[in-house]
C-alpha cells in the first residue's frame, strides 16, 4: 500500500479572537487559501486515494475535506481517532493493517504523530526524524505492518512545492 502523510493546513492561533480551544481550531483564512493551492498540486500530481483518513480535530477535517473537494473524492473521507495529536503509533499502525486491501490511503493529522508514524516504519523509530510543515505531503510505500514492516520513502514535498504544482 501507498500511505501519504499530510499534515493540516495553516490554523487560527489558540489566542485569537474567538477563544478557540485547541481541538476546535480552524484553518485560518490563509490556510483555507493555501490548503486549496496544495490540493491543486495534489490533482497536478494526478493523485487519487482509496480512502482520506483524517484527525477529527477541525483543522485536519477541513484540510481532508478541501483535498477531497478538490480531487472529487467527497465520499471517502473517514474520520479516525487514532490521528488525533495524543494518538500512538502503534495504535495507528494496528488500524491500517486492518486496510491491507487499500492500495492508496491518504492520513492527515498533526505533528508529532505523523513524523513518528514515518520514522517507525522507515526504521523502527531509530535515527530518521520527519517534520512535515503544514501542508506538507510524503509518500512511503509499505508492503506489511507487522512488527517487521518497513517502509520505502518514494518523496516529500513541502507546501510550497505543492501550490507550485498548481498553477
Amino acid at each position: 500500500m501507498d500511505l501519504f502523510i499530510m499534515r493540516h493546513g495553516i490554523a487560527v492561533a489558540e489566542s485569537s479572537e474567538g477563544g478557540f480551544s485547541d481541538g476546535e481550531r480552524p484553518l485560518s483564512p490563509k490556510g483555507l487559501k493555501r490548503t486549496r493551492q496544495i490540493a491543486g498540486g495534489l490533482l497536478a500530481l494526478k493523485l487519487s486515494f482509496d480512502r482520506i483518513l483524517t484527525s477529527p480535530l477541525v483543522r485536519a477535517r477541513e484540510t481532508a475535506q478541501i483535498v477531497a473537494e478538490v480531487l472529487n473524492m467527497e465520499g471517502r473521507v473517514e474520520e479516525v481517532s487514532e490521528l488525533a495529536p495524543d494518538g500512538s503509533v502503534q495504535t495507528l499502525v494496528s488500524r491500517l493493517a486492518g486496510l491491507r486491501e487499500e492500495k492508496e490511503i491518504l492520513l492527515v493529522g498533526h505533528q508529532p504523530l505523523l513524523g513518528e508514524l514515518a520514522s517507525f516504519l522507515l526504521s523502527r523509530g531509530k535515527g530518521i526524524k520527519l517534520r512535515l510543515r503544514k501542508g506538507g505531503l510524503c509518500c512511503l510505500e509499505v508492503d506489511d505492518l507487522g512488527s517487521n514492516a518497513s517502509a520505502i520513502l518514494h518523496w516529500v514535498l513541502t507546501p510550497k512545492q505543492l501550490r507550485l504544482l498548481a498553477r
